[in-house]
């Protein structure tokens, strides 16, 4: 059974940094897309960073250049490295990865960016 477990995100100051891990029980990382999405209060759900079967990334504009995906294959953990976040960042973060043709997500976890 393929369980994504989500752990970082909390309350942080414009300007700072979070990173959020989301590790993989019954599933292998190693050759799936895996992304990570946001939901922020009263808005769609949006793709923030992706990263693809033969490790290559890519990201929302609104991101590029302050937040960094990657994946630990020994640990079997993702990654979602934020820098220089601001109060546009808020939002409740999600991983998902995609395995023979169904998205698995993981269970949300928020982040909190105040002024």
């Amino acid at each position: 059974q393929v369980h994504l477990l989500q752990r970082g995100g909390g309350l942080v100051q414009a300007g700072g940094s979070l990173t959020l891990s989301c590790a993989g029980f019954g599933v292998i990382f190693e050759g799936n897309p895996m992304t990570w999405h946001r939901q922020a209060p009263g808005k769609q759900r949006e793709l923030v960073a992706a990263i693809n079967t033969d490790s290559n990334t890519n990201y929302a504009d609104s991101v590029k250049g302050r937040f960094t995906i990657s994946r630990d294959i020994a640990k079997n953990t993702l990654y979602l490295q934020m820098n220089s976040l601001k109060s546009e960042d808020t939002a409740v973060y999600y991983c998902t990865i995609l395995l023979r043709g169904y998205d698995y997500w993981g269970q949300g976890t928020q982040v909190t960016v105040s002024l």
